[in-house]
């Protein structure tokens, strides 16, 4: 199915892409996958935090990781949905347990932190037009929950370079403070979003590139990743400015931070799954193609 004309981008081509992407999106039922994954999100995030929180700490200091990610997440849900979360993560990491308990405990965060990006893998074959094997292995499945795991790592990575980087723009903003006052603001909000796209781009290639069972060209996932990271980062803003205005978790009383977190996931992954769309878009139009890997 892929198209053999090397018929080259042109900035023009822009409007069609985004129209054929925008179709093709849709047809994919992007909502019911955007539902599964938010699931299995709710499902995953003890187990994904407290990974995050102790790799980063180990470098970072653990209290200073957990503020930071508390300040985060209640810029993007709220105050409340932010202390919901924060006493998830103390409770699952409680410290009176057996041994037994601990390893028993370890092995449930792993298997559940690696559930989404599981089931991520799955969407973003689908999207991709990629079969699975009628031969699935046990093997296969160990390899796939072992490559979802690799992701945290990389998140904690690059949770962690997004931090270097926070404190090396602080330093700049007060220096530029000291001699440009009037500007340090315009400053910092210009690094902040650059900063913000160049992490989510680095992240959204990462899972581009290695999550699904496809072969996929650099050329064409940076491309995809960089057109999904400016989406996000203004998906992110706006859905902050709707989640503070209309809370829409008000409404229902103590389940309220899941319905949070359910509707956050799956309107995030709705512009997941649409740049995902457009890398494929992408790829089939200008003879870079997307084909099955060997694994």
């Amino acid at each position: 199915m892929t198209n053999t004309a090397q018929e080259t981008f042109k900035l023009k081509h822009l409007p069609n892409l985004l129209v054929t992407t925008y179709k093709a999106w849709d047809a994919n039922k992007p909502f019911r996958l955007s539902a599964v994954v938010a699931y299995y999100a709710v499902l995953s995030l003890p187990g994904l935090l407290v990974i995050i929180v102790n790799l980063v700490g180990s470098v970072w200091g653990v209290e200073i990781v957990q503020g930071e990610l508390t300040d985060e997440i209640s810029r993007a849900l709220g105050q409340d949905a932010a202390e919901s979360i924060q006493s998830m993560m103390r409770e699952t990491q409680d410290e009176n347990k057996s041994t037994l308990a601990t390893i028993l405990g370890i092995g449930v965060l792993i298997f559940g932190a690696t559930g989404v990006f599981y089931h991520l893998q799955l969407s973003l074959n689908q999207i991709w037009e990629i079969t699975a094997k009628k031969d699935m292995s046990f093997w296969k499945m160990v390899v796939d929950r072992a490559r979802s795991f690799a992701f945290i790592l990389a998140i904690g990575f690059l949770m962690l370079i997004s931090f270097l980087i926070t404190t090396a723009i602080s330093v700049v903003n007060n220096y530029i403070q000291s001699l440009l006052p009037n500007l340090v603001v315009y400053i910092a909000f210009v690094f902040d979003i650059v900063v913000s796209i160049g992490i989510v781009t680095m992240l959204f290639a990462l899972i581009f590139k290695f999550l699904p069972d496809a072969k996929i060209k650099w050329k064409t996932v940076w491309i995809g990743a960089f057109i999904t990271g400016i989406l996000f980062v203004l998906g992110k803003f706006l859905l902050g400015l709707y989640f503070g205005h209309a809370d829409p978790g008000s409404t229902y009383g103590a389940a309220g931070t899941i319905v949070l977190i359910l509707l956050w996931v799956s309107y995030s992954c709705l512009i997941l799954f649409f740049g995902a769309q457009f890398t494929w878009v992408y790829a089939e139009r200008y003879g870079l193609g997307i084909q099955r890997s060997n694994q």
